[in-house]
């Protein structure tokens, strides 16, 4: 067994608002090893993207990474001094957001943000980065690469600017990548062409990678384990065959019957009852307590996180 390339310990982020903390990642552990490419789902405000923006070291105040251990090919990150992340940041560990319009430079060339970007962890020559950014290009399937280095980001698809930020952060060979749903904006046809493209970068370069999403159908065919969240705290996780066709968490059994694909034509679509708790007055026990069927006075107690067979573990009371 090789060690891990990234082990994250029950990690715990808060933010301190005026009206309270706001424990938005709650214990939350998991490993990945080199070439894995792990799935982080649940619904708006579970704390997934939380969850990779403590990892990049990316949460500001009033936030903080209040508690527990996030270790990079066995160094601990947590407590790092900014100066020694940002040697990472970008080379190390880096990640694709959702939008490209907001994290790409609107006044800025492909080639110029290339240029930062490797400048920042390299010394390099223009000349010798237009060539490696042309090679990044060329390998993320965007045709004609050297003359999109004088392209401004509106001048480009969105499939095309989804691509050009893949290859910015794919651009130092880093050990591990989150992807905070990075496909969300995109048409259907798009999105099949970038998971794809991703799944086959991952593999050939042995990085380990972070799908940030929402949408269980875009992790089964992508993801090699699949961790499901939920207000804060990761319920369910295991092989994606294993959680996507045995779930032994209601919440993930919710989400999966929710699917549009699954339902018969004209029946209505299965929804889980009720909303997600506010992150300010989470109810005693288990967060999803008020939601499920299967809740029993058990449930006012907080579920352990147990192994249900080898590699798929479940938070739950009622897990059988």
């Amino acid at each position: 067994m090789t060690a891990p390339v990234l082990e994250v310990r029950d990690l715990t982020t808060e933010y301190r608002m005026k009206a309270g903390i706001v424990r938005s990642v709650n214990g939350v552990s998991f490993s990945l090893g080199a070439g894995e490419i792990l799935g982080l789902v649940g619904e708006s405000g579970s704390g997934k993207s939380v969850t990779g923006l403590s990892i990049m070291g990316l949460i500001e105040p009033p936030g903080r990474v209040a508690g527990g251990s996030i270790r990079l090919q066995g160094e601990e990150l947590v407590g790092l001094p900014e100066a020694r992340m940002r040697e990472h940041r970008g080379r190390r560990v880096s990640m694709v957001f959702q939008d490209p319009m907001t994290t790409l430079n609107p006044v800025i060339t492909i080639g110029g943000q290339f240029h930062e970007a490797l400048r920042a962890h390299r010394r390099i020559g223009r000349r010798e980065a237009d060539d490696v950014a042309e090679r990044a290009l060329a390998q993320v399937g965007i045709p004609s690469p050297r003359q999109r280095l004088s392209a401004y980001p509106h001048e480009l698809s969105g499939g095309m600017r989804q691509r050009v930020g893949i290859a910015i952060a794919l651009a130092h060979d880093p050990a591990v990548v989150i992807a905070d749903e990075p496909t969300t904006a995109l048409d259907v046809t798009v999105q099949s062409q970038i998971l794809h493209l991703v799944q086959a970068l991952v593999r050939d370069r042995g990085t380990a990678m972070v799908w940030v999403t929402h949408d269980l159908s875009v992790v089964a065919g992508l993801c090699d384990r699949i961790a499901v969240m939920y207000a804060g705290r990761i319920v369910e996780i295991g092989a994606a065959r294993d959680v996507l066709t045995a779930p032994r968490h209601p919440y993930t059994r919710g989400l999966i019957a929710s699917i549009p694909g699954d339902a018969e034509p004209g029946s209505r679509l299965v929804q889980i009852p009720g909303l997600p708790p506010s992150p300010l007055s989470l109810p005693e026990g288990c967060s999803f307590a008020p939601r499920c069927t299967r809740a029993t006075a058990a449930c006012r107690d907080v579920p352990v996180f147990a192994e249900h067979r080898p590699g798929h573990a479940v938070r739950c009371h009622h897990s059988g």
